[in-house]
């Protein structure tokens, strides 16, 4: 259970580092340093003090940081267990040159890329000069870390760690909501590879129950939202005394859209008839 930020400004020195050891494993002396700091108004003022602990900590307690093996990428949820045998034979090679080239652990807040952009992003590393892929590591050793903070610690003034990826769907025939209409979304890895990311059905206010994607970060990715139109028009098509062909002009419609802030909100409309349709970034 996540200890209050408010307990946390009263425990004794020795609770407080016990308490967010998790957040930078291997190194309590971050959580000691900043407990003197107390108290703090906020989760993100918190946040702020462990990271200045690091940036002010010497040249080898910071180059420690980066030295534990195992690498500090995140378990099954974060999608690295689902490259496809090939990626993750690729992803060891190239982890394996970053490690020789660099002498420590490729760190990468992984829950903020999708499969392509995971095996991008350690591509590009390889190639950056040593100072700049150090800046670099740290800087994703601290997205790792504000996601850790946040589930230990609630409060005020919460670290923004999560994005959303939303649609609705309203009906231009009907001029209403379209109740009723199955909505798939997957993440596209290249032109004959994808995988399904969720799949719901929009309620009587053309929504999903809940976003499609939520209470973490987004993968940096290709993603397509998959709506079925066509079923929709075909259910409600008689009482509307709609002539449709069948097959129908619009069956399944593919939206196709790109996330590049994993913790921005992405809402994704669809304004339809059967037989036209558009979309746009809404909010």
């Amino acid at each position: 259970m996540p200890a209050t930020l408010a307990d946390l400004n009263e425990a004794p020195a020795a609770a407080f580092v016990a308490v967010l050891g998790a957040v930078f494993p291997h190194a309590p002396w971050i959580a000691d340093a900043t407990a003197a700091q107390r108290p703090f108004a906020t989760v993100e003022a918190l946040f702020t003090a462990l990271r200045g602990a690091v940036e002010g900590a010497s040249d080898a307690r910071r180059r420690a940081l980066l030295a534990p093996p195992p690498a500090r990428i995140e378990p099954a949820a974060s999608g690295l267990d689902r490259l496809s045998e090939a990626d993750a034979a690729r992803f060891a090679a190239l982890e394996a040159a970053y490690r020789e080239r660099f002498g420590h652990a490729f760190i990468l807040c992984v829950e903020r890329h999708g499969r392509a952009s995971l095996l991008a992003n350690v591509e590009s590393r390889l190639a950056a000069p040593l100072e700049a892929e150090r800046r670099t590591a740290e800087a994703e050793l601290m997205r790792i870390a504000a996601i850790r903070l946040n589930a230990l610690v609630t409060g005020p003034g919460a670290l923004t760690t999560t994005g959303r990826i939303s649609t609705h769907v309203l009906d231009t025939v009907q001029g209403k909501p379209a109740a009723g209409v199955a909505v798939t979304l997957v993440e596209c890895i290249s032109e004959t590879d994808s995988v399904v990311v969720a799949r719901a059905v929009t309620n009587a206010d053309g929504r999903t129950d809940a976003p499609l994607v939520h209470g973490r970060p987004v993968p940096r990715a290709t993603y397509e939202l998959r709506f079925g139109l066509g079923d929709h028009f075909r259910r409600i098509g008689p009482a509307l005394g709609l002539a449709l062909p069948e097959p129908p002009f619009l069956d399944v419609v593919p939206l196709r859209f790109g996330v590049d802030d994993p913790e921005g909100h992405y809402h994704v409309p669809l304004v339809a008839t059967p037989w036209s349709y558009q979309t746009y970034r809404g909010s």
